[in-house]
C-alpha cells in the first residue's frame, strides 16, 4: 500500500510539472549579439511552429557566459567557446551547439564609400595606431585610384564582453606578434585611449556610420543592414577576399574537433575570408538542476536538434553561413550527451 502511495505521488507530481511547462511555453537565453538577427528569425519561426516561445537578449557573448553560469536562462549565447576559467566557475560542464558561421568585417565612413582593400599589416597598424591617416602608404599601396583623404583615422571597437570582439582579435593575434604580445586576444581588451567604444555590434555600427573618417568592425549583417561599406581583405593565401557566405564556408574547410570548439580566422583556403567564426548555443549537459523539470530539458534539447537541422534553412538569406554537414553530425552526438539526473534524454530529429 505504502508503494502504491508514493508511485501515485510520483505520477501527481509528473502530472503537476507537465501542467506547469505546458503553462509556461518558453525558454530563456542571453548573450552574442553576432548572431541577434539569425535568432530572431529563427525563434519567431520555432513559436510559429511548435508554440513554444524563445526569449533571447543580445547582451554580448561576456554577458551570456555569465549568464549561464549564474544559472538564471536557459542557455547562453557565444561566438568564443569558453575559456577553462569560465568552465571551473559553471562548476560543470557546459556543451557548445554551433548555429551558424559569419564574418567579422572591417568598416568603415568614407566620402562617397568607396571600396576598399586592406592588407593584414594595414589592418594591424590601424588598429595597433601605428597607421593613423586614410592616405597612408599602407592603406594606398593597395588602393590605387580611390581618392584617400589626408585625414586621421578614428577607430571604433566594442565596449561590452564581445565574441566579435574575440573573434577579431584571434584574426589579429595571428597575423601580427605586435598585436599578440601586446594587446592579444579575448573578449574583452585594453584599447588604445585615442578609440571610442560602442555596445553591441549595433552600437559600433552606429558609431560608424555617423563618425566620417571612422573605421570599426562588425558582423556582417550590421553593416549590410546599415548600408556600410566592408573592406575587402587580403588572406593567408595572398587573395582579396569579400566577406559572404560561401567565403565564410571556405574559411570552415579545416578540421572541426568533437566538442567544435575551433577558430577558423586566417584559413588557409584560397577563397577564405580570413576574419570567420562559428557562433554557440551553450547550456549544462546535466539539466536537472534548480528546480528544473525534465519537460523544461527535453524543450531545450528540441530546440536545439530543429536550430542544427531545420534552422539551417535561414542563415544564408541573413549573410551567415549554414552548418557543413561533418559539423552538424558532431552537433548531433553533443546533443546525445545531454542528460537528465544522469539519464540521456532522447533526440529525435524534427521533421
Amino acid at each position: 500500500m505504502n508503494h502504491m502511495r508514493v508511485v501515485f505521488a510520483c505520477l501527481i507530481m509528473f502530472n503537476v510539472t507537465s501542467v506547469v511547462w505546458a503553462g509556461e511555453q518558453e525558454l530563456s537565453g542571453a548573450g552574442a549579439t553576432f548572431p541577434d538577427p539569425l535568432y530572431v528569425r529563427m525563434f519567431d519561426a520555432y513559436h510559429r511552429q511548435f508554440g513554444v516561445k524563445v526569449n533571447y537578449q543580445p547582451i554580448g557573448s561576456g554577458g551570456g557566459i555569465q549568464q549561464l553560469i549564474n544559472k538564471t536562462v536557459d542557455f547562453g549565447g557565444t561566438d568564443a567557446y569558453m575559456t577553462h576559467e569560465e568552465t571551473k566557475q559553471a562548476g560543470a560542464d557546459v556543451l557548445h551547439i554551433p548555429t551558424c558561421l559569419g564574418a567579422v568585417t572591417v568598416t568603415y565612413n568614407l566620402p562617397g564609400d568607396p571600396e576598399i582593400k586592406l592588407t593584414p599589416d594595414a589592418i594591424a597598424g590601424i588598429f595597433l595606431r601605428k597607421v593613423t591617416k586614410w592616405d597612408d602608404p599602407q592603406i594606398a599601396k593597395t588602393n590605387a585610384g580611390v581618392k584617400l583623404p589626408s585625414r586621421r583615422i578614428i577607430v571604433v571597437h566594442r565596449s561590452d564582453g564581445s565574441g566579435t570582439t574575440f573573434i577579431f582579435s584571434d584574426y589579429l593575434s595571428k597575423i601580427s606578434k605586435e598585436w599578440k604580445d601586446t594587446i592579444g586576444c579575448g573578449k574583452s581588451l585594453s584599447w588604445p585611449r585615442d578609440t571610442l567604444g560602442g555596445q553591441g555590434n549595433a552600437g559600433v555600427a552606429g558609431i560608424v556610420t555617423n563618425t566620417t573618417y571612422s573605421i570599426g568592425y562588425v558582423e556582417l549583417t550590421y553593416a549590410l543592414a546599415n548600408r556600410m561599406p566592408v573592406a575587402v581583405i587580403q588572406n593567408r593565401s595572398g587573395n582579396f577576399i569579400k566577406p559572404s557566405p560561401q567565403s565564410v564556408t571556405a574559411a570552415a574547410r579545416v578540421d572541426i574537433p568533437a566538442d567544435t570548439k575551433a577558430s577558423i580566422t586566417d584559413a588557409a583556403a584560397p577563397d577564405a575570408y580570413p576574419i570567420s567564426g562559428f557562433t554557440w548555443l551553450i547550456f549544462y549537459k546535466e539539466q536537472s538542476y534548480k528546480g528544473r523539470t525534465v519537460e523544461r530539458a527535453r524543450e531545450l534539447v528540441k530546440l536545439m536538434s530543429w536550430i542544427i537541422h531545420e534552422g539551417q534553412a535561414f542563415p544564408e538569406a541573413l549573410h551567415y553561413a549554414p552548418l557543413p554537414q561533418e559539423v552538424v553530425k558532431k552537433a548531433e552526438a553533443i546533443l546525445s550527451s545531454v542528460v537528465y539526473g544522469g539519464t540521456p534524454i532522447a533526440v529525435q530529429q524534427i521533421q
